[in-house]
């Protein structure tokens, strides 16, 4: 999407509704839901962008839709967009979770009302790794583009899967050690092409 075309928040007022909007629309996995808003109906941010910014808060203590919601305020209104957002993003949803559990706490365990909300959180669960999936695909495409190129990122990736799924590491291990892999590489990758240029 060309820099020209993209759009921006009126006001810290509209990126709280927005990220409202965005956090009801998103049970189960906020994430596909933020890429397909921001990019592509709000035109807030570039694909590159998003995946940028979601490198950034993924990285970062706390939940990752949340920190990308913080950085997305604090582009466009600073402190008081970083906390429009971040209120947008969790108000609405914990009030509803909160009612939730006060409904399934009044229902004994054996009754069909507790089965049935049971059943929907699973269900919820298993659109949410869907929508997942979906996303990493849809955001590949700007990997190309990267220093280290499609196959450098689904290497990383790839090693990430091992040492986390088949080694059983810890993810602070593995962030460090590929984290700095990754830096390391980047930049001598982005070295030799400042030379060759």
């Amino acid at each position: 999407m060309p820099e020209d075309a993209l759009q921006a928040p009126r006001s810290p007022g509209h990126l709280f509704w927005a990220f409202t909007l965005l956090a009801m629309q998103g049970f189960g996995g906020v994430l596909a839901v933020a890429q397909k808003e921001l990019c592509e109906r709000r035109r807030w941010l570039t694909q590159a962008e998003f995946l940028e910014m979601l490198s950034t808060a993924q990285v970062m203590p706390g939940p990752n839709v949340c920190n990308l919601s913080i950085m997305i305020g604090d582009r466009f209104f600073g402190w008081r967009g970083a906390c429009a957002a971040l209120g947008g993003m969790i108000a609405l949803p914990m009030l509803v979770m909160l009612v939730l559990a006060w409904v399934v706490g009044l229902t004994p365990p054996e009754s069909a009302t507790h089965d049935r909300v049971q059943g929907a959180l699973r269900g919820i669960a298993a659109v949410a790794g869907g929508q997942i999936i979906g996303t990493v695909l849809k955001l590949s495409s700007p990997l190309q583009h990267h220093p280290l190129g499609l196959i450098g990122a689904i290497a990383l990736a790839a090693a990430a899967f091992v040492m986390m799924i088949v080694l059983h590491w810890s993810l602070v291990w593995v962030l460090l050690g590929l984290g700095l892999l990754a830096c390391v590489w980047t930049y001598a990758r982005l070295r030799g092409m400042k030379a060759a240029s």
